[in-house]
């Protein structure tokens, strides 16, 4: 003889979805969580006179797609400010590039930089298959605009 349940069926006051109504309240405590623990990378600042250039064009690239590379006037290489020998940026910025096809690099250096350190760099460049490279430079502001 089987047992059956005798008709007996327990009823859940338990509702069977998953309350929404607290959804939004996490979500905007998870947005200010993220929004005070995120910490932002700013360049230090370096006193330095840029190059003067006659005409320039803004780079309109996403901050995480331009590498900064500073040379000082007695050829230190400092990329994301983090000093690095000229031999080691080849090293440095081959993965980096190969990683980011679209990546921008930008070298700032002072106006007194002598060129052989400035070639010397751009060769580490070429040799890290670096396609992008630009000079930051300050706009000469002598220009004079013609009037109307």
């Amino acid at each position: 003889m089987s047992i059956r349940s005798g008709g007996l069926q327990r009823k859940s006051k338990a509702s069977q979805e998953i309350p929404s109504s607290s959804m939004a309240d996490i979500a905007f405590l998870l947005l200010i969580f993220f929004m005070v623990s995120t910490v932002f990378q700013k360049d230090k600042k370096r006193e330095i006179l840029w190059p003067e250039a006659e005409a320039s064009e803004k780079i309109d690239e996403k901050q995480k797609d331009i590498l900064n590379i500073w040379m000082e006037t007695n050829g230190d290489v400092y990329i994301n400010d983090l000093h690095w020998e000229m031999e080691e940026v080849r090293a440095v910025v081959r993965p980096l590039f190969a990683d980011n096809q679209q990546l921008v690099i930008s070298i700032r250096s002072d106006q007194n930089v002598p060129y052989r350190h400035i070639d010397l760099l751009q060769k580490e460049l070429q040799g890290a298959g670096a396609l992008r490279v630009v000079f930051a430079a300050e706009l000469e502001q002598d220009i004079i605009r013609e009037r109307r």
